[in-house]
């Protein structure tokens, strides 16, 4: 085999300041989802690259405690809300000759001002697809650029409003299929051809994403079936001269068992694996049913909600032998950031699987107002003013389960992770009066502190929408925790929403002399990962217990 020596491409790179090839913190985390950055052409003739530069990006520092005499301190560049972003450009390399390097050069009417290097396409070796973004983030333009032998030539141009998943070219190498908002405001797959984008699917379901596009057919996964926004199903509509009305390629397959699903197609599409989420029979031993009778199951229910004119969808998890003449206490898991869903028909035996069991638990999740996947108005709902209705929504929830007739009003609790913590933080601090304690991990405390991608694609700058930052602080609402139980978590080591969100909750809680109780991971990020999830889960489930389902008597 014929050794192959290493060619060096890029030469500034320096740490915390110029990155080559992978992207850093704020692109990997809120744009690429990736920790590359680097794009390959078909055939591997040229190579793709982004640059970032982080020159002027403030740091957050926060220390390694480590084993040592002397903690070490981490260095991040980390622009928050309002503060200076990273640069992008994205260079060509001719592998060739690796010399040879060419920029893909932004669109004046995006690179005047800040902006975002959103995602990039190779069409063939010789043209790309990239989308750029303004800092705003409300809308994309998408351009498609050709190689003349010396630079990149803009060709055409589609701008759109804001949808970050790829565009899917057609074997004209020109028009492209893309999941974009209808003039109804769902997600359903379009075709762009001539600058012009032409609906290939319609109604009040939307597209997740395309999951694979042949010469002959696309394939997509959508939340059509049976109306439910909840589950996945894998659909196929053949294209030509016109377009065959989609057909469901999964509905049928398990459907008892088997309501969410995803696919991952081979290179020319003959074959395809499908994923899907379930609880699977591998052994039907009768003996052994006996024995599990003990352990046995809660059950799921699902259903709608009516709240500020949307029907909203709700997933409990029941206990077993669950009698509806009971009262049962109640636990809110709660994410309630945009776009996003909890109640689902994904199969999960988890935490929340353990305390309906055994602890006789009601466990419930509400995607209120913000929620994804039901259309551009509910998900739009909180644009400009997060900590507002989604927060008002999951009370709302709780209220209507109350007269559902089962519910112990005197012990409801919430809890959630990251944004999650957030809304929890918030509902606990609003002063409704329903809820008797909850737990908040790594939860936002003031929306200047967190990133200024996500924060500002939501939010604006500070200085754009400072009432809606002023009000959608949970420090601000600190006095109302001294009629709730408090369980606040954070790792130390977290690079994503810094231990400095929960420190300003905890100083904010104490100046009010509100009791509350604190429990921070060293040395653990976001995740808390390693012997710290375990401990946690466990310790959630003692606050619980005092909380819920032993709670003291006064």
């Amino acid at each position: 085999i014929e050794s192959v020596s290493t060619i060096q491409v890029t030469h500034n790179g320096k740490e915390n300041q110029i990155l080559n090839g992978a992207p850093d913190w704020v692109y990997e985390e809120e744009v690429f989802s990736s920790n590359e950055a680097i794009w390959w052409s078909p055939t591997g003739k040229y190579l793709a690259y982004a640059e970032f530069n982080d020159t002027e990006v403030h740091t957050i520092e926060y220390s390694l405690y480590g084993n040592g005499q002397y903690p070490s301190t981490v260095v991040v560049p980390y622009p928050k809300a309002g503060s200076t972003n990273p640069k992008a450009k994205l260079f060509v390399v001719d592998t060739i000759n690796p010399s040879r390097r060419t920029q893909v050069v932004v669109p004046d009417s995006i690179g005047a001002g800040d902006h975002y290097l959103s995602s990039v396409t190779w069409v063939t070796d010789e043209r790309i697809a990239v989308q750029w973004t303004k800092r705003k983030q409300n809308h994309v333009l998408l351009q498609i650029y050709d190689f003349d032998g010396n630079n990149w030539n803009e060709i055409q141009v589609l701008k759109y409003f804001y949808v970050p998943l790829q565009p899917m070219f057609a074997e004209d190498h020109i028009s492209f299929y893309k999941v974009m908002s209808d003039t109804y405001g769902y997600k359903h797959i379009h075709h762009v051809k001539d600058g012009k984008a032409t609906p290939i699917t319609s109604g009040k379901w939307e597209v997740i994403y395309i999951s694979k596009l042949t010469k002959d057919a696309i394939y997509y996964v959508s939340n059509e079936y049976q109306g439910k926004p909840g589950q996945r199903n894998l659909y196929k509509v053949t294209i030509g001269s016109s377009h065959s009305a989609p057909q469901c390629l999964t509905c049928g397959l398990y459907k008892d068992r088997c309501q969410y699903n995803s696919a991952y197609f081979s290179y020319d599409a003959s074959y395809y694996r499908m994923d899907c989420y379930e609880l699977l029979v591998l052994r039907d031993n009768r003996d052994l049913e006996d024995i599990l009778k003990e352990f046995q199951m809660p059950t799921m229910q699902r259903g709608t909600l009516r709240v500020a004119g949307f029907d909203l969808w709700y997933q409990m998890m029941l206990p077993p032998n669950f009698q509806k003449n009971k009262k049962y206490p109640l636990l809110i898991d709660v994410y309630g950031g945009p776009c996003s869903q909890k109640a689902d028909y994904r199969y999960r035996l988890n935490w929340g699987s353990y305390l309906s069991s055994t602890e006789g638990i009601i466990v419930a999740s509400f995607d209120g107002r913000g929620s994804g996947y039901q259309g551009d108005k509910i998900m739009h709902s909180i644009y400009q003013r997060l900590g507002t209705f989604e927060v008002e929504d999951q009370i709302t929830a709780i209220r209507k389960f109350i007269d559902m007739g089962f519910i112990d009003t005197e012990r409801i609790a919430i809890w959630g992770w990251s944004y999650g913590g957030y809304v929890t933080s918030m509902a606990l601090g609003a002063g409704s009066g329903v809820f008797k304690c909850g737990i908040a991990v790594a939860p936002v405390a003031k929306w200047e502190y967190y990133d200024s991608v996500y924060t500002e694609r939501y939010m604006s700058k500070p200085e754009e929408n400072a009432d809606s930052y002023k009000n959608s602080t949970v420090t601000s609402r600190a006095k109302n925790f001294k009629s709730v139980d408090y369980l606040l978590v954070h790792g130390t080591a977290d690079d994503n929403v810094h231990f400095q969100q929960s420190a300003q909750i905890s100083k904010a809680l104490v100046v009010q002399q509100v009791d509350f109780e604190a429990m921070w991971y060293t040395d653990r990020d976001h995740g808390l990962g390693g012997p710290a999830y375990h401990h946690l889960y466990t310790h959630m489930s003692q606050f619980l217990q005092k909380c819920l389902v032993k709670p003291k008597v006064i």
